[in-house]
């Protein structure tokens, strides 16, 4: 599927300000998260120039701009905007002439400007685009932010995957996402998971109905957006089934081509799944820091075995 934003939201989600009003920034389509600064395209080299990206003239590009004749200045920039580029960004407090501007209109460019300095503006926007345009899937779960590590909860329709978030929230931790969850691959290594617009921070209760968790319990109790740390499947508790009681090994899934560490959680009445949901996490958290129950168990078994052969 391709990925796409317009740039209006791009203008929205960065607070830029937008010098051509009159150019419906709805209708551009942003399809990389790529951006350029056109230093050689202003001396007129436009060999591999690749004009599907966002443009960013920082001071250096604007003094040099500044510094030609008006005609040659004129003409150097009709020739890069009418290169059908998306549009032109203008960093660290400069602005472009109205000539520049008049230009813009004429081809439809539009031109924002930003009061932060160039490198930190492209470090943003390289990031808010690497994650709104990356590869993305949506998957039947349910995501929640706890104590920091983001726990994907999946499972059979009606097996309680809701009702295990709701008593998360109660408990102090933050939902992002019920029913489904939108997955995007950020990087080899990272998976972030958001909610769609339409049931961002609402839940659904079988018997009671739609519930909204930022208006019932803050906004400290929802996030817009989640790494996926670990991934809990529930199912139901089967006799002919042997379950993982130890945890030596790791076990898998995979979204995308990464992976992530999964548990197979069966379901039996009694069982505290918000109990078992932190417990988990916290325990993943202490596997990354280095720590192993498992392992320490196994360390404690052969200590032990030597012992009594010793003995």
């Amino acid at each position: 599927m391709r990925t796409v934003v317009s740039l209006q939201r791009l203008a929205d989600e960065l607070n830029l300000q937008n010098l051509t009003p009159d150019i419906d920034m709805n209708t551009i389509e942003l399809t990389t998260p790529d951006i350029n600064r056109p230093a050689l395209q202003l001396t007129g080299y436009y060999e591999h120039f690749v004009k599907e990206r966002v443009q960013i003239i920082g001071y250096v590009e604007y003094s040099y701009i500044m510094s030609l004749p008006v005609e040659e200045r004129d003409r150097i920039y009709e020739r890069f905007i009418s290169s059908d580029i998306p549009c032109v960004i203008f960093t660290t407090l400069t602005e472009p002439s109205e000539d520049m501007l008049n230009i813009a209109r004429k081809y439809g460019v539009p031109t924002l400007v930003t009061e932060r300095t160039t490198s930190s503006f492209m470090a943003e926007i390289i990031r808010w685009l690497g994650i709104e345009l990356a590869p993305s899937i949506s998957v039947h779960g349910v995501l929640v932010d706890v104590y920091g590590e983001g726990v994907l909860i999946m499972g059979e329709s009606g097996i309680g995957k809701s009702e295990a978030a709701l008593e998360l929230v109660r408990r102090g931790h933050r939902l992002v996402s019920d029913d489904v969850v939108i997955l995007r691959k950020v990087s080899d290594a990272t998976l972030v998971g958001s909610a769609p617009d339409l049931t961002r921070h609402l839940i659904e209760l079988r018997g009671i109905g739609i519930i909204d968790v930022k208006m019932l319990y803050g906004v400290e109790h929802v996030k817009n957006t989640q790494a996926i740390d670990l991934v809990i499947k529930l199912e139901d508790w089967s006799r002919e089934r042997e379950y993982d009681r130890i945890g030596m090994e790791e076990e898998y899934t995979e979204f995308l081509g990464n992976r992530v560490v999964c548990h197979s959680l069966p379901i039996r009445p009694g069982r505290n799944l918000a109990v078992i949901v932190e417990t988990a996490a916290v325990n993943h958290r202490q596997k990354k820091m280095g720590y192993n129950a498992a392992h320490e168990l196994y360390r404690r078994i052969q200590e032990n075995m030597s012992a009594q052969k010793e003995e």
